[in-house]
């Protein structure tokens, strides 16, 4: 090693030491026992070396050990801080709860930080109790200001209904109410979501009297009053001020379109909603307009147009409830009422490289009862591999006498067997559904089947024999390994 080079590396070991001995100078100050005070520098000196050599998992699990053993707020926080650098969330979460449980209840830093881990990670229904006992804590203006970033973040919920949800429960707790009329307009929608109409009303009604000119306000209460169909009048004055406020928004001229039908003149509602589906395609606008098509007779019109929405987004909750009362067939097969799958899968896994390559194959069982999913893997021969169960928010899998949990069953999978199957949302798409709170899109045939679902990133492909029952299933997506390919070929003993 040249001179240099040797200098340089003494020069930054050095700075390393006294960055990390000052970060536990506290610490070390408040320590009687030196030898455990020099145990802990030692060990803060390895972790950032080990950092600096890009082992960061061995780094990370040395500070989060080290933060449990002597109950240190400042390694937790630096644990979550690798595991954010390392781009781990999970496992920036895990430290970021350690932080805030050794930490004071009056620092809010740590709160903060683990709510906002929790909503970027689209826990939103986790992020609740921390958000109230963190406004619980704030002034009002503090308050506001955090409201406003959790505003800000819905955007970027996968699950928008679960999102809206949360943001209710936790902007119900501020004492006194927000201020800021945008904070106030996603309050009553958040309200709306939980079926507190009296709520949204009310708050709607309050940002009109201080904002008349409130275009997004009047449009959501008409729309709010045309869809419960009541009070009709006020509905149609709201929704067309909105719309002179704004002609080219399109979600307000579809609002018009649905008030007009809901005062009987279905020709201009039609006009109105195939003219706002024009402008922007959304698949609120579609159930609308396939409704006023099927009350008017045209239902193959109707079925193309709901064909349509489906593809935008066959999670939308307009959409799903405009099918189930009006094309409930759609959704309807013999295997519903059965909740059972049995059958074989093969998998194969195309790398980017040839060493990468790999495949396996075996047979299955999934049942579903309620809100819980089991999944029995099989090896080729009828051997058990695995036995995973899948409920809200948990996974646990059984294999070789030992039991692993996780929160995300695809990654519990992955992770356990070593094969990308995905598990989460199985029983849905088993059904031809989508799973839901997540995106999704759904293509039919000339029969009404589903013969197409991309959600998740996979694309599934579905074959259906005559009697309407599921006979063939193939799953493909693009990961950073490569191609994957999953054929399910189902069993019909029980026909």
């Amino acid at each position: 090693m040249s001179q240099y080079l040797l200098k340089s590396y003494l020069n930054g070991f050095l700075l390393l030491v006294i960055a990390c001995t000052g970060s536990l100078s506290g610490y070390v100050a408040a320590q009687t026992d030196e030898a455990q005070t020099g145990q802990a520098v030692f060990e803060v000196l390895a972790s950032e070396i080990a950092l600096q050599r890009g082992e960061a998992g061995l780094a990370y699990g040395t500070y989060l050990e080290m933060a449990r053993q002597y109950k240190d707020t400042r390694l937790a926080q630096r644990a979550m801080e690798i595991g954010i650098a390392g781009g781990s969330p999970e496992l920036a979460l895990n430290a970021a709860k350690l932080w805030d449980s050794l930490s004071p209840a009056s620092q809010t830093k740590p709160k903060e930080v683990l709510i906002t881990l929790l909503v970027l990670s689209n826990r939103w229904s986790d992020a609740v109790k921390p958000a109230i006992a963190l406004l619980r804590q704030q002034s009002p203006a503090e308050q506001e200001n955090t409201l406003l970033q959790l505003q800000a973040l819905l955007a970027k919920a996968k699950d928008e209904s679960e999102a809206l949800r949360a943001f209710y429960e936790i902007t119900s707790t501020a004492k006194p109410a927000p201020k800021d009329p945008a904070l106030l307009y996603t309050y009553a929608m958040s309200a709306e979501k939980i079926g507190r109409l009296d709520v949204m009303e009310k708050t709607l009604r309050e940002i009109l009297r201080k904002n008349p000119n409130d275009a997004n306000s009047l449009n959501a209460l008409g729309y709010s009053l045309a869809d419960r169909n009541i009070k009709l009048p006020e509905a149609f004055a709201l929704i067309n001020k909105a719309h002179q406020l704004s002609p080219k928004d399109n979600f307000i001229l579809d609002s018009l379109g649905w008030v007009n039908f809901r005062l009987g003149k279905n020709e201009l509602a039609l006009e109105q909603l195939q003219q706002a589906f024009r402008m922007k395609p959304e698949a609120d606008i579609a159930a609308h307009t396939g409704e006023v098509l099927w009350v008017m007779g045209r239902r193959t019109e109707a079925e193309e147009m709901w064909q349509q929405g489906q593809k935008l987004d066959a999670n939308n909750p307009t959409l799903k409830e405009t099918l189930k009362r009006l094309k409930p067939d759609w959704s309807n097969t013999d295997q519903v009422a059965q909740g059972s799958w049995d059958g074989r899968f093969a998998v194969k896994v195309t790398g980017l490289t040839d060493a990468q390559n790999q495949g396996g194959s075996g047979g299955f069982t999934l049942t579903q009862e309620q809100l819980k999913d089991v999944l029995e893997i099989r090896n080729p021969v009828g051997g058990s591999i695995a036995k995973i169960t899948i409920e809200p928010g948990e996974a646990t899998l059984e294999r070789d006498g030992q039991v692993i949990t996780a929160i995300d069953a695809d990654t519990l999978v992955q992770n356990a067997l070593g094969l990308p199957l995905p598990a989460r949302g199985l029983s849905n798409w088993l059904r031809g559904e989508v799973r839901p709170g997540g995106e999704a899109s759904v293509e039919r045939n000339v029969k009404g089947q589903v013969s197409k679902i991309i959600q998740d990133g996979w694309n599934l492909v579905y074959t259906w024999n005559d009697k309407n029952r599921l006979e063939k299933l193939t799953m493909t997506r693009s990961s950073n390994i490569g191609s994957i390919d999953i054929r399910l070929v189902f069993d019909q003993a029980n026909e």
